[in-house]
């Protein structure tokens, strides 16, 4: 079963400490080693996005940075685990997780 995880945070415009990325790497290293991790990707700041959006054919495009957002989309990952409570296990150990937030949403698939 695959999951989507996605990690907010406080969007601080900074890059990562160090030593977040050496957690990051030892996480994504050990992970892939067993076959948990499909893809992991992190996002820059929302100042470099923009939101879109569709309503009544009207379409209205806002360019960042999002400053209503309490939080924003950091990164994801995608994870490949038995079940949600593995998927848990995992989402706990990733340096996000201290002080930050993850959601873990399954992946709707089809059944054939």
């Amino acid at each position: 079963m695959r999951f989507l995880s996605i990690y907010k945070a406080v969007e601080t415009n900074t890059p990562p400490t160090l030593e977040h990325i050496a957690n990051m790497e030892r996480l994504i290293e050990e992970s892939t080693k067993a076959g948990t991790l499909i893809a992991t990707e992190g996002c820059l700041p929302s100042a470099l996005g923009a939101r879109v959006r569709r309503s009544g054919g009207k379409l209205t495009v806002t360019d960042g940075p999002f400053t209503e957002s309490k939080e924003w989309i950091a990164g994801f990952d995608i994870l490949e685990c038995e079940n949600l409570d593995e998927a848990i296990a995992i989402a706990a150990r990733h340096p996000q997780a201290n002080g930050g937030k993850l959601e873990l949403r399954p992946f709707w698939t089809r059944h054939e």
